[in-house]
């Protein structure tokens, strides 16, 4: 019978010692059986039928990659012997390799090849022309620009992600041992990254303690990555390999642990990790061969790495390059509430499914950018897609810079399509608030219409770019999200949710505002008073406004002014507080609140409802050519009334107020002119009807 107690591990996994030896407990290898059935359920398996499909694929691959070295072997001269011995060898990475993929999955392989066949000509063009003149080829792709250079296509149905690399050897035998470092002997920087994603699952499963432990967590990992809406290398999260890095180091911790325990040590690891202390499987090795390996002590560009997951094989690098401290920040968010449930879970109080909650990213924002991509048909789309979303990134790093970090991004890595175009079309989307804390200083905005130019123009310089090929990035407040992205057509009611509040922050509840501090009865008293004239007002100014353009546009005016202000109010639900990780370094203090109703134009510090916390989503301002454009003097307010919540607009007729005072004064002589002009037309309207 399996104890609490301690097991014996065999030998140290890791470049530290374990930090528990403990064995599972009785009610652990229930929850992992209870884990496991929701993962067969969920359906994160393949049928035995797909994975002997995926068999004869891959053999299917192997055979014409083998034919076409003989032929350039043949057209280069060589002896009829040399033709004879020609040889490539197919190698699995990725997923495949791990064994954690599932259904329709892709298939990561690499063709190694001997030195007399290239890259740019050879595999790009030449294996590219055979493979586009197969039947059982659809959608090739080819990116030679990428980081790692790599060929997409499906195979009889299969999605397959082709890398090469051709190495000093003139014949390839099948028996290629990969994790040699020989092999990377006088080869080029690609042919490097290339190898290195094989290079890397051996060693991960290598290091190790239980593979079939590793697998079933990372298994459950990747799913819950992608329901919360984390997973994705390109757009600045973490990818396959990253969360296998991750997976592989709580391993190594906790060695005895069965998977339900690692589920729950990864969260409670993660939540207490002190970025951007690197996450290691073994010692970087120093090897002859010339390469750069990720050593912030000479290389000054790995300083600037937000979250280091080192690689495990020679040269280590460093495979989390892509996040930012806006979606390091996320991650951050999303580790805190991963560990929360998990301790519900731990404690019988939640189940397996509360841990895999979609994430409510369209919920969560009152003001989003949302990038759309045109194309004239389907191929050119997913070519055009493809690089501009691998340029997404790019956009959250400019606006950090150009904002000094103030104004943060959450690019989210689903794409959307509206169902009702008829043109190629995809969209993409971008939660902006403020960075929590952040003082808010009088007239302060944030103008980030030349980021954006810049953006577009660093897309523009596409190499394939053909006509058709349009990018329009345009900003949406919350209630003008579009309806094809929510799963049933429709937009779901928002339900904030309030965590572990401590007692001092209970002292004020109403419409959702936490507030703690000894003068918030005040400020809530004044708030009432005020409603009635705000709702007022508000009635006339939407009377008064022109609407802004269909949100249904497929080609929305390219921004020309944006601008974000600071806001007060705000929300986002899946934070969680300090106080449920005691020690946690450098997180953010999250409350939730659900007073972002309203989406405003005004920074009002007297207004300040957050108990002393500066959290809240940003307004988003565009000028004559956005959709929200002020026209004819006057804005529409943000009026999505979610949870029931008293609609407050605090749009001053498309001026930026940071003075309660002022506003005020603005607001009383706003009303005075618009009760003068009522009763000039109705003065004006009994002159009329007494003439007739």
């Amino acid at each position: 019978m399996v104890g609490s107690e301690a097991l014996p591990s065999p030998r140290q996994h890791g470049v530290t010692k374990p930090l528990s030896l403990a064995g599972p407990s009785e009610a652990d290898l229930l929850r992992t059986k209870k884990l496991n059935k929701f993962l067969v359920d969920a359906g994160l398996y393949e049928s035995q039928e797909e994975a002997a499909k995926r068999e004869r694929v891959l053999g299917r691959m192997k055979q014409i990659v083998i034919d076409w070295v003989k032929q350039l072997t043949r057209l280069r001269g060589y002896t009829d012997q040399m033709v004879e011995d020609a040889n490539a060898a197919i190698f699995t990475f990725g997923s495949y390799r791990l064994g954690v993929h599932g259904p329709g999955a892709d298939i990561d392989t690499l063709c190694v090849g001997p030195s007399y066949v290239n890259r740019d000509d050879d595999f790009f063009f030449v294996l590219h022309d055979i493979l586009i003149k197969m039947e059982e080829v659809a959608e090739l792709q080819p990116v030679p620009d990428a980081h790692v250079p790599v060929m997409k296509f499906k195979f009889d149905g299969i999605s397959i992600d082709l890398l090469y690399a051709s190495i000093s050897r003139l014949v390839v035998p099948d028996d290629l041992d990969i994790s040699d470092v020989s092999i990377l002997y006088n080869v080029d920087e690609p042919t490097v990254r290339s190898l290195n994603g094989c290079r890397v699952a051996d060693q991960i499963l290598k290091h190790v303690p239980n593979v079939e432990h590793f697998r079933t967590t990372l298994r459950c990992l990747k799913f819950w990555a992608k329901r919360r809406g984390v997973y994705s290398n390109v757009t600045g999260f973490l990818g396959g390999v990253n969360w296998a890095l991750l997976v592989a180091r709580v391993c190594q911790f906790y060695p005895n642990a069965v998977p339900s325990m690692l589920v729950a040590r990864f969260f409670r690891v993660y939540t207490q990790w002190r970025w951007p202390n690197p996450v290691m499987l073994c010692a970087i090795q120093e090897e002859e061969l010339g390469f750069t390996v990720w050593d912030p002590r000479k290389n000054p560009k790995d300083k600037t790495h937000h979250m280091p997951i080192i690689t495990p094989a020679y040269p280590c690098m460093n495979s989390s390059y892509n996040v930012s401290t806006s979606t390091l920040r996320v991650m951050t968010e999303q580790f805190l509430f991963g560990n929360r449930i998990c301790e519900e879970i731990e404690l019988n109080k939640a189940q397996w499914p509360g841990l895999f909650e979609p994430y409510m990213f369209f919920e969560s924002y009152k003001n989003y950018l949302q990038v759309d991509i045109i194309a004239l048909n389907s191929d050119d789309l997913r070519a055009w897609k493809g690089w501009v979303e691998s340029r997404l990134r790019q956009l959250t790093l400019m606006i950090e810079r150009d904002t000094q970090g103030k104004l943060q991004c959450h690019p989210y890595p689903h794409e959307y399509f509206d169902p009702s175009k008829q043109c190629s079309h995809s969209a993409f989307f971008m939660g902006l608030q403020r960075k929590q804390g952040e003082v808010i200083q009088e007239g302060q905005q944030f103008d980030i219409r030349g980021t954006v130019d810049e953006f577009r123009h660093s897309v523009n310089m596409y190499m394939f770019w053909r006509p058709g090929m349009e990018i329009y990035v345009s900003h949406v407040r919350r209630k003008q999200i579009p309806l094809y992205v929510f799963p049933d057509g429709y937009k779901r009611t928002r339900v904030p949710r309030l965590v572990n509040l401590q007692p001092s922050d209970k002292s004020s509840l109403e419409n959702g505002e936490v507030c703690g501090d000894a003068g918030s009865s005040e400020r809530l008293s004044r708030k009432r008073k005020d409603e009635d004239c705000h709702v007022k007002r508000d009635s006339l100014q939407k009377r008064q406004s022109l609407s802004p353009q269909s949100r249904d546009s497929v080609s929305p005016d390219i921004i020309g002014h944006l601008f974000v202000n600071e806001l007060k109010y705000g929300s986002t639900p899946d934070s969680v507080s300090r106080s449920e990780v005691g020690h946690l370094a450098r997180e953010p203090d999250n409350n939730f609140k659900n007073a972002d109703s309203s989406s405003s134009l005004v920074a009002n510090p007297a207004n300040d409802m957050s108990c002393g916390r500066d959290v809240g989503p940003e307004d988003v301002v565009l000028g004559s050519n956005g959709r929200d454009s002020l026209q004819g003097g006057t804005t529409e307010a943000d009026s999505d009334n979610v949870s029931g919540d008293k609609i407050q607009p605090n749009g001053e007729l498309g001026m930026v107020l940071n003075s309660r005072g002022t506003a005020e004064l603005e607001q009383n002589t706003i009303m005075r002119q618009v009760l003068k002009f009522l009763f000039s037309m109705f003065f004006y309207s009994a002159v009329v009807c007494g003439i007739r």
